[in-house]
């Protein structure tokens, strides 16, 4: 579930790194510009060049994501499980303006472009900051 404690990572002010594999188990590691809560069970991310790690989440369906509280750094990681892709409607509208914001703080109006909202399932969350050596 997601709580408050976790929502400042989600702001979409320092970058995230998803992982993925594809059906044949290879990785790919890549920047996400955007994690977007959905509700307390799911996050939207930022399809904006996503070929292989789009094509991974809908053959595999599985994925981390590492997320970074800004105030801190402190890391999250997020099991997450692929639903579905959005190109339209009220989500998509309110992720491409927050791409747009952070864009522009970033000088990259030109490059940041939207082309979908990959919504994922939260499977689980794990504080690494607070993870004990086995």
């Amino acid at each position: 579930m997601i709580t408050e404690e976790i929502h400042p990572c989600l702001q979409g002010i320092v970058p995230s790194i998803m992982v993925t594999s594809s059906k044949d188990g290879i990785p790919n590691a890549t920047i996400v510009s955007q994690v977007y809560p959905v509700d307390e069970n799911h996050v939207a991310i930022s399809n904006q060049f996503f070929g292989k790690t789009h094509k991974n989440a809908v053959e595999n369906r599985h994925a981390v994501l590492q997320v970074l509280n800004p105030e801190n750094l402190e890391p999250w990681i997020l099991e997450i499980y692929y639903q579905r892709t959005e190109t339209e409607g009220e989500l998509f509208e309110a992720m491409e303006m927050q791409l747009e914001a952070i864009a522009s703080m970033s000088g990259m109006s030109d490059v940041f472009k939207l082309k979908a909202a990959d919504i994922f399932e939260v499977r689980s969350i794990r504080n690494l900051a607070e993870a004990k050596e086995i």
